[in-house]
């Protein structure tokens, strides 16, 4: 699963990681994001990032589908490319356990699975404290 530099790296697409890989912070990530996908687009990759962290966690394909929406054929889809792909989710997995370690202190509640990640800028949401969700605008672009 793999797949060949043929099939899907380009000069375009080679472009687009630099980009990426250029990008100073979170914020200029999400500003980047934003311009370059729609809302659905960027719904749809933070819903596959959502199901990478739950199968990553062993939950049950059935549950991973329920819990974010994504149909078992692309829950499916996802645990064969976490499991035999590039190794790209792996990497980015242990990206995340090792920020999770860093900006939890001793002690601290471990967000509830597939809650988001604390960045080093932002608190750590505390049990009682619900972390706030994002206000979808009406605009679809």
């Amino acid at each position: 699963m793999t797949g060949s530099r043929e099939e899907w790296q380009t000069a375009e697409t080679d472009e687009l990681l630099d980009a990426i890989v250029e990008l100073e912070d979170r914020e200029e990530a999400a500003q980047f994001l934003r311009d370059l996908c729609t809302l659905g687009e960027l719904h749809d990759l933070a819903q596959r990032w959502q199901v990478v962290r739950l199968l990553d966690e062993g939950r049950h394909y059935g549950e991973v589908s329920r819990a974010t929406g994504a149909s078992t054929a692309t829950v499916t889809r996802i645990a064969q490319w976490l499991r035999h792909g590039t190794g790209g989710y792996g990497s980015a997995l242990e990206r995340r356990r090792r920020r999770l370690e860093a900006v939890l202190a001793p002690g601290a509640a471990v967000p509830a699975p597939g809650a988001a990640v604390p960045q080093p800028h932002e608190a750590v949401p505390q049990p009682h404290e619900v972390a706030p969700r994002p206000v979808a605008t009406g605009s679809t672009r």
